[in-house]
């Protein structure tokens, strides 16, 4: 039920005194110069000589935009911080808004700490200001480079969604959020705004929304700052928000009502916390956020050669171009820079004056360096059970059936039991359908909006719950993002077809990682673990829009020092993967494997040895044993290695003095060269597994030419076949599904009869009776509604 308490009002607020307002002002004005400084001077920073042609870099480079604005919200942050010794960190969603975080940052001493030749000095500056959108140095994002940053908004819609993610099991941390206003247009956001009813005060910390309209995108209106203020206020109201007001262009009006607008937020935080924790009851507050309305651009160029500037399109880069080629554009540079008057904030060797420098909270509660936006100083090892007391008993090889992810789900009830102040799994309302839900034994989804009767018969719903679903894959991943990046664990699992909701999500977390690696001061945050189920070979009633593996394409092109691929077949494998992701740190690790009942291959002894090697002989399913093979079958992904060791058995049958080598691969890597991914075989291991020149058979999850771009360029790729999904399907059986796509045991045993040479004139007669096998498989699955049984039933005949 939605909290109804009368929240504090601005107007109970005391209103800073004259002088601590022109401090905060002067500060600001700080900010503002070395934003626009760092967008333009390569030399002359402190302008201690007339600004000439020289002193501008080559490439005018950055956004201006928006970062008056964000750096106006962080010094009024960091008056609050000293006031009320606020654990707090920032995140700053416009994406090219990081001139408005750098300078702060900059100014309170950080960034120095991190990189000293970036000093608080005449050449400190000037550094800093040369690095700034140039070769070698940092983007306008706010990277990882940047010290307090835990979101780059690279890509808008996920800063709200980062922020909650933080604020998650962190009672005491307060997470200011900027939100953009052209980022508030996109669907991620919009979704994420319902965050707040999972947030538990009893033991999560708050999260502070400062919606940022300012106007514009890059030359149209946003549409949150065109609608009538009754319009917007009841948006909020409506998303379970109080929202508080910030509007004007006037600085002196503004930092007086930004300054107990800000307060009274913080204050009633507070109130909130404090009244849940001393009654124990989490109920649904409604939290505060602020509109800061205030101009594009603000304090920069009014108008260039004519046309508005300042609040308008036009101030979203570069306000003035062409400054080193056109006089009058230099001198209303030098007219705007000198506007700041820097002379009065920074002595004459460059450093911020000391009483404004003293606005800045010290050590770790200056929110650049906050050790929760560098969360792998904080991360603790989860406490993990052993996964080898959840084993598939495996009496003999392809012999009995199991749900693959059931054990799973057991595994991660009791790592949940375990670690129940660090550890989360997400999912997007499919955790049950998943066969995870034993996680629902010690811990409920996370509920806090309102509750019928009937949940309390299987709704598993609590306010104290840690499983976390909510139908948006977008704020799903956004919540796993910013609780690692704080130093905590989780676990995603979803639909394969639909985990490309979060393409470009996880395309922003992996480039997150890779330049986090190139910053040796961060340390390493627990890695994201998806688990890509409901796979396309399983869709027996969804038909044809669940059927796409392709998200492993996705991966594949990301850095490979953080991009893993796991396809374990069977229980034991899945169990051995997990187990690994969850105790490694850095990476994104995919594991694919079928929530469905699937056949058990390997004892848990061989599956560890299987998944550390990541690819091997099943000398079980091989009669080459002590000599060269005629064939090499190999297989990745549940399904295709049911069929392909099916297939294996019809050419044995048939062929008895036919020799055939079997192949499993769990780590898909391993088919990449070892100079291109570190998990890759080198050359000799590779030729040695698959041979210089005989034909190689691969069954495969998912798309074929995915395994021919790993592979290429390996010795005997000319000569390998691979058969996966082909976009072939509807509402089918499973074997009349991997018939279509020719994955299907006798399409693979025909092609092996048409590759290996001595069998294409005398394999004749086998391939016919392969094919009207085929023809009667498919038969019986149209008019039975099931695969023929014998087929379906397969087991491991020896």
């Amino acid at each position: 039920m939605l909290e109804h308490a009368t929240p504090i009002s601005p107007d109970s607020v005391t209103v800073p005194d004259v002088g601590e307002l022109q401090r905060i002002d002067a500060f600001w004005r700080a900010c503002n110069y070395l934003a626009a400084g760092m967008i333009y001077l390569r030399d002359n920073p402190l302008l201690k000589e007339p600004l000439q042609p020289e002193h501008i870099k080559q490439r005018l480079l950055g956004h201006w935009g928006s970062s008056p604005g964000l750096s106006f919200m962080y010094v009024h942050l960091n008056r609050l911080i000293k006031k009320y010794d606020l654990n707090a960190i920032f995140l700053a969603g416009p994406g090219h808004g990081a001139p408005g975080v750098l300078a702060p940052v900059y100014l309170e001493g950080t960034y120095a700490e991190v990189y000293p030749n970036k000093g608080e000095d005449e050449q400190g500056m000037l550094e800093f200001f040369k690095e700034f959108s140039f070769p070698g140095g940092v983007g306008s994002h706010c990277t990882p480079e940047l010290p307090g940053s835990i979101h780059e908004g690279g890509e808008l819609g996920y800063s709200i969604s980062h922020a909650y993610g933080a604020a998650f099991d962190n009672p005491d941390l307060l997470v200011a959020v900027a939100v953009g206003d052209g980022e508030s247009e996109t669907g991620p956001l919009a979704t994420s705004w319902h965050s707040n009813k999972f947030l538990n005060p009893l033991r999560d910390g708050a999260v502070l929304p400062i919606l940022h309209l300012n106007g514009y995108k890059i030359n149209n209106p946003t549409l949150l700052s065109r609608i009538s203020h009754q319009e917007l206020e009841q948006l909020f109201l409506g998303y379970g928000y109080q929202p508080y007001f910030v509007e004007g262009s006037e600085p002196a009006a503004m930092h007086q009502r930004m300054a107990v607008v800000l307060e009274a937020c913080v204050l009633e935080i507070r109130r909130i916390q404090q009244q849940a924790r001393m009654s124990g009851i989490a109920s649904r507050p409604r939290w505060p956020m602020i509109v800061l309305r205030s101009p594009k651009g603000w304090t920069g160029p009014g108008e260039v050669d004519g046309h508005k500037v300042e609040g308008f399109w036009r101030a979203h880069q570069v306000p003035l171009a062409g400054v080193r080629d056109n006089p009058a554009h230099l001198q209303q540079l030098e007219q705007w820079l000198r506007s700041y008057r820097p002379e009065e904030l920074f002595d004459v060797g460059g450093s911020l004056h000391a009483e404004l420098k003293e606005l800045a909270p010290r050590g770790n509660r200056r929110m650049s360096a906050n050790p929760h936006a560098n969360g792998g100083l904080l991360r603790k090892a989860l406490r993990m059970p052993d996964f080898r007391e959840y084993a598939q008993i495996v009496p003999a090889p392809g012999k009995v059936s199991a749900e693959n992810t059931r054990p799973l789900g057991q595994f991660l009830r009791d790592i949940m039991q375990e670690n129940m102040h660090n550890f989360r799994v997400f999912g997007p309302d499919e955790n049950t359908s998943n066969k995870l839900d034993d996680v629902y034994q010690v811990s409920k989804k996370v509920w806090l909006a309102d509750y019928l009767p009937e949940d309390a018969d299987g709704g598993e719903l609590a306010a104290d719950g840690r499983v976390m679903e909510m139908l948006s894959e977008h704020t799903l991943e956004g919540w796993l993002e910013g609780y690692l990046l704080t130093g905590r664990h989780g676990f995603f699992s979803t639909y394969e077809a639909f985990v490309h909701v979060i393409d470009s999500m996880f395309n922003q977390h992996a480039k997150w990682l890779a330049m986090s690696r190139a910053a040796s001061w961060r340390a390493p945050v627990a890695s994201l673990n998806l688990l890509i189920t409901s796979t396309v070979w399983r869709q027996d009633h969804n038909g044809f829009t669940h059927q796409d593996p392709g998200f492993l394409d996705v991966v594949v092109n990301k850095s490979p020092e953080v991009s893993r691929i796991y396809l374990p077949p069977d229980v034991n494998c899945l169990l051995s993967v997990a187990n690994h992701c969850l105790n490694s740190v850095d990476y994104i690790n995919v594991i694919v494997c079928d929530k469905q009942k699937h056949l058990q291959y390997l004892d848990m002894d061989a599956a560890i040895k299987h998944c550390t090697k990541g690819i091997g002989i099943w000398a079980w399913a091989s009669n080459d044993g002590g000599s060269e093979p005629d064939l090499v079958m190999a297989s990745a992904g549940d399904i295709p290695t049911k069929e392909a060791l099916a297939a294996t058995v019809l050419l044995r049958q048939n062929f008895p003095d036919l020799k055939i080598r079997f192949v499993n691969v769990v780590d898909l890597y391993k088919l990449v060269p070892a100079g291109e991914h570190p998990h890759g075989l080198s050359d000799r291991d590779f030729d040695s597994l698959f041979t210089l020149n005989k034909p190689v058979i691969f069954n495969f999850h998912g798309y074929p030419w995915l395994i021919h771009r790993l592979a290429y360029r390996r010795n005997n790729h000319k000569n390998l076949h691979v058969r996966g999904y082909k976009e072939k399907g509807s509402i089918n059986t499973p074997l009349e599904l991997a018939i279509q796509n020719e994955i299907d045991r006798f399409s693979l045993a025909i092609d092996a009869i048409n590759r290996i040479p001595a069998l294409q004139v005398s394999g004749a007669h086998v391939k016919e009776k392969l094919r009207d096998r085929q023809i009667e498989c498919r038969n019986y699955a149209y008019e039975m509604g099931t695969d023929l049984p014998e087929e379906d039933q397969w087991q491991w005949p020896w």
